[in-house]
């Protein structure tokens, strides 16, 4: 007769593990369960509140929309009528004007950390000081403008709250275009290096023509961030009661119209000032639905 094997467990032990395992099994779903809880009570939480802002905003800023607030300018405190002219110029002309200063200066940073200073102190020194002003809050930005432009100056004006944007948006494009290089496979670098192609020539017909939409995408996603930035504009642009486009001067803005408006006692201003958010929803809300259709595209 053979002899059961030592090593071989007996009923008793195959139910222990058998329950064991039922036992994990049974908590791995409790936890699952209670992790899934959470998550979707966030999300529904973010949700209720990003759709009653939205709620809010299109019920009462399609109210103040009219012909008058894209062809006249500010009014005066409680008087009826006016628009919004001079603050969407104003508004319009400073984020192209950042827009222009500021995503050059940051697609050549961003092409030096991912190709040239990949672990050079000065790549590392960029690097931080990148994350530095990625994380600080607008308001420092505008006051650094300030102190180093509007008292020298001894005025506001429209240049200054053309820097103040622009180096709001600098990170944005270095961190993309950095984040968006690094994604090019090697080999398509050491195919152009076999072909004897200088690096200079491989980074603008190869790495940059493969990571345009990703690029593009933070330039838009950046434009989006400063366009309805009021901290910065209050200490360097300001604001401006009629319709100007004289950089040298104060410019009136769509932020800072609104942030004025909204705070005063009257009607009429109240009202633009709702159309004004709308129009700025509105705006930013193209801005990312079209950056993330060219980025799903290639």
């Amino acid at each position: 007769m053979t002899q059961p094997s030592l090593n071989m467990p007996g009923s008793t032990d195959i139910a222990a593990l058998e329950a064991m395992r039922n036992k994990l099994q049974s908590r791995r779903k409790a936890v699952n369960v209670v992790a899934l809880t959470l998550s979707l009570a966030a999300m529904a939480f973010g949700i209720i509140w990003l759709v009653w802002i939205l709620y809010t905003t299109l019920r009462l800023g399609i109210g103040g929309l009219s012909v008058e607030l894209f062809t006249q300018s500010t009014p005066p405190p409680n008087t009826d009528g006016g628009g919004l002219a001079n603050a969407i110029v104003g508004s319009l002309l400073l984020v192209v004007l950042a827009t222009f200063v500021g995503t050059p200066i940051g697609i050549m940073a961003g092409v030096y950390l991912a190709e040239y200073g990949q672990k050079s102190w000065l790549a590392s020194v960029t690097r931080f000081i990148n994350d530095i002003l990625l994380s600080a809050p607008s308001i420092v930005v505008g006051l650094f403008v300030y102190a180093l432009v509007v008292a020298k100056m001894g005025h506001f004006s429209g240049w200054a709250g053309v820097i103040a944007l622009a180096l709001l948006q600098i990170p944005i494009v270095i961190r993309t275009t950095e984040n968006m290089l690094k994604l090019v496979p090697n080999a398509l670098r050491e195919a152009a290096f076999a072909l004897g192609t200088p690096k200079w020539k491989m980074v603008l017909s190869i790495t940059l023509k493969a990571s345009v939409a990703g690029i593009v995408t933070g330039v838009l996603l950046a434009i989006a961030r400063i366009a309805g930035e009021t901290a910065p504009l209050l200490f360097t642009a300001l604001s401006n009661q009629f319709f100007t486009v004289d950089m040298n001067q104060p410019v009136a803005n769509l932020p800072v119209t609104i942030f004025k408006f909204a705070m005063s006692p009257f009607a009429q201003w109240q009202s633009l000032a709702w159309a004004g958010v709308f129009l700025i929803t509105l705006g930013v809300l193209g801005l990312n639905i079209l950056a993330r259709t060219i980025f799903s595209k290639k």
